[in-house]
């Protein structure tokens, strides 16, 4: 499987503090990567950097093209996607206006306005609502399905379950395992465990700005070192 994202010796900086220390990782076509870990420790710097919003050296390379140095609107334009963790969503608008602010040129995206109501009928119930009265799950719902609209080659998603509800919880899995069955590649930054095990295909454990472990969910799984030093509270 050739590489879609490739991230090598990836180093931020907030002001002075070193935040990321060497990250190496990578995403392939059509494949779901999580990024595991706890609060704090570069997951959601990491994703940041290859979008261009923080400070970084060394190399991101999206589709074979060097990122560093691009501004997040340019990294956008070539098929990158971010969902970020606040849910990022402009409240005065209703539903429909936020999802059409997302969507790439008419005409050229795989994706349109039915493929998102039909994947999230709550969303085609509220199209008319504005976006900041839904609840925190349609949020979400709403966040993934403005970024989806721009038609990202991958997309990158921030803790997209947190704070939502169990049966949220699971719709976002499917609707992540939809995006894999559309040949859409997915990094996840999750602190569930459990999804990130049932759905992705390799994961990343990262610990003080570095990436600690790397294998398939059943390799996590049978390492309980691992779990209990770096992702059990």
């Amino acid at each position: 499987m050739s590489a879609m994202l490739e991230i090598k010796d990836l180093h931020a900086y907030y002001g002075k503090s070193h935040v990321l220390h060497g990250v190496d990782l990578t995403v392939g076509e059509g494949e779901i990567v999580s990024l595991l870990g706890r609060n704090g420790v570069g997951r959601s710097t990491t994703v940041k950097a290859a979008m261009g919003m923080v400070s970084a050296t060394g190399s991101i390379r999206f589709k074979d093209c060097e990122m560093i140095g691009l501004k997040a609107f340019e990294i956008a334009h070539k098929g990158l996607g971010y969902v970020p963790e606040n849910r990022d969503i402009f409240p005065t608008l209703t539903v429909e206006q936020n999802l059409m602010l997302g969507e790439k040129k008419k005409g050229l995206s795989r994706w349109s306005l039915d493929d998102m109501y039909r994947m999230f009928p709550r969303l085609k119930e509220r199209q008319h609502v504005q976006a900041g009265v839904l609840s925190g799950g349609e949020q979400q719902m709403l966040t993934l399905c403005r970024t989806l609209m721009g038609d990202p080659d991958l997309i990158m998603i921030d803790e997209p379950t947190e704070g939502l509800a169990p049966k949220n919880v699971e719709l976002v899995a499917e609707y992540l395992l939809a995006l894999k069955n559309r040949g859409i590649s997915v990094l996840l930054v999750e602190q569930k465990l459990a999804i990130a095990l049932e759905i992705s295909q390799r994961v990343y454990v990262m610990g003080h700005g570095a990436i600690v472990f790397e294998g398939a969910p059943a390799d996590l799984r049978a390492n309980a070192g691992i779990r209990r030093e770096w992702l059990e509270v």
